[in-house]
């Protein structure tokens, strides 16, 4: 908590835990104001965890959330009224912009947001602005730097902590500890890239420019966006607040993943639901990898006679590529879970352990079903971060709209997109960004050059499907669900799970995101020529 004081009464941070809730009580602090909506980043505590931990200290909390640059008047009033009737003030929000800026518009009864600067400072000018410092983000930033060493690159994003967010399936199944996916984001910006620690408010294509959540703007010849989906936990009712607790988990935070473990380790019997919500999601296996490795361990604990398994999937089927369905289908048998299809998760009411399913009919119509549980895996619903949903550059469903093979905007030349906020109809996996980065990059060169883009991304993803600890069956496929082996043969033989698959999930990969896509190099992604598409 990096916390700056306004006046002798305000004072504002960004995101705090409930275990800063105990030191701002100490301080004398009587209101919490969160300005910070739910689910904007994976490790964020909800502002539910915040409050329950602020009625624990005696002291008031209020949530007055807002997107950045959109700030109403009323939201003003607000957080002016709740600053006058409390002694001492703490606000918060990803960074503490946000707070500082209701702060000051309260102050000075202005408009409800800051207007842009009048003065003459200028504009500061990159040769390359890239939104998001996720793995896309630092990938294409580190392989621009191998092919030019000269640029002039800006890097937008917030967060002081990156994660190696694949890991997290491990981390549920008690094979990785939780801590060795996380890396200090100042260990990773690649050297010569000028780290601008602000969100993104908009963009404005016409200037060449992006607004910041502080409404300075900075000025691009070319753009990249990369900033990830969003997790919206907020769409099933009742989640957030017991998520974490009363058996409901999540393996898609960086937090809830061990207590996924916890819940698996400690449950003898009762029953255990896997969740997962309508595509697109990222990782579209990670619902079902929890299942298999929770399965496992209670198969060789002897506890899976036990336990009634249960995987609810809003889609129709078990998997997107039928090639895989069949090996899939024989450890759901194995394994004795009851696959129910067209189940969407709506509802969690987390005391009574009860999870309610919207059911699709036959006949079209729906119908709402209770089911009872000991222990629930929820896969959240994801859409774009609203930045992009709001913006000119996105499609009619909210993603951000890009050729599906040389990643170049449908809306300006000079504006690039990859990973999980695209509408490429790939898979949403790292696999899909660690080929998709040098295409981007070397794109890029080629428009610095005055060349038409010259490299291609095929729709390449991988799902790592841990099966049972030991073996994975790795499924690699492209656009339209075309089975695309990269690895040899004997890693995956016959479409079988192995062992050499698990080798190369547990120990291969991270060491290759760490040293290899990060520091930009290309190993096993090399960028496909243009030429290379067909049909």
């Amino acid at each position: 908590m990096n916390l700056n004081q306004l006046d002798n009464k305000v004072s504002v941070s960004d995101q705090i835990t409930p275990d800063d809730v105990q030191a701002l009580a100490a301080q004398g602090v009587d209101l919490i104001i969160c300005n910070r909506p739910d689910n904007e980043a994976a490790d964020q505590p909800s502002f539910a965890s915040i409050k329950e931990a602020a009625d624990a200290a005696g002291v008031n909390a209020l949530c007055i959330p807002f997107v950045a640059g959109k700030m109403s008047p009323e939201q003003v009033d607000e957080f002016k009224a709740a600053v006058g009737d409390a002694k001492r003030v703490h606000a918060y929000c990803r960074t503490g912009n946000r707070s500082s800026i209701i702060y000051n518009a309260g102050q000075e009864a202005s408009a409800p947001e800051p207007q842009a600067p009048t003065s003459q400072k200028l504009t500061p000018h990159y040769q390359v602005v890239i939104v998001g410092a996720g793995s896309g983000g630092i990938a294409v930033a580190a392989s621009l730097l191998k092919r030019d060493s000269q640029l002039r690159i800006a890097l937008i994003d917030p967060a002081t902590k990156h994660y190696y967010q694949p890991g997290w399936t491990m981390v549920g199944g008690g094979v990785f500890d939780a801590q060795s996916t996380e890396r200090n984001m100042n260990e990773l910006i690649p050297s010569g890239v000028e780290w601008l620690k602000k969100g993104v408010a908009s963009f404005l294509p016409e200037q060449n420019k992006v607004v910041l959540d502080d409404n300075s703007q900075v000025e691009y010849e070319q753009l990249v966006i990369a900033p990830g989906l969003k997790l919206d936990w907020g769409k099933i009712e009742g989640l957030e607040e017991t998520l974490g607790k009363n058996g409901v988990t999540s393996n898609y935070r960086f937090d809830l993943a061990p207590y996924t473990w916890e819940l698996a380790k400690s449950l003898k019997s009762g029953t255990a639901i896997f969740t997962q919500p309508p595509m697109p999601i990222k990782c579209a296996g990670a619902p079902q990898k929890a299942l298999y490795l929770s399965a496992d361990h209670w198969l060789k604990t002897d506890a899976l006679n036990n336990i009634n398994i249960k995987f609810c999937n809003a889609g129709p089927g078990l998997f997107g590529v039928p090639d895989y369905v069949p090996v899939l289908k024989s450890y759901m048998e194995k394994y004795g879970a009851e696959l129910n299809f067209g189940h969407n998760l709506v509802k969690v009411d987390g005391p009574n352990k009860v999870a309610t399913f919207k059911v699709a009919k036959e006949d079209g119509e729906a119908e709402l079903v209770e089911m009872n549980f000991d222990m629930l895996h929820v896969c959240p619903v994801q859409c774009a971060p609203e930045f992009i949903a709001n913006s000119p550059l996105s499609d009619d469903a909210g993603w951000l709209d890009v050729n599906p093979n040389t990643l170049q905007s449908t809306k300006a030349a000079n504006i690039w997109g990859l990973g999980d906020a695209t509408n490429t109809a790939n898979a949403k996996t790292m696999a899909a960004v660690r080929q998709q980065a040098p295409v981007v990059a070397q794109n890029i060169i080629d428009a610095f050059a005055g060349s038409r883009p010259s490299s291609a991304y095929l729709g390449y993803g991988s799902c790592p499907l841990t099966v049972e600890r030991g073996k994975i069956l790795l499924a690699e496929f492209s656009y339209g669900g075309k089975v695309t082996p990269t690895f040899p043969e004997w890693i995956n033989k016959g479409k079988a799970p192995t062992q050499r698959a698990w080798f190369l999930k547990a120990t291969m990969l991270p060491w290759i995101y760490w040293h290899g896509m990060l520091k930009g190099r290309d190993w096993l992604a090399a960028p496909k020529s243009i030429n290379d598409i067909t049909g």
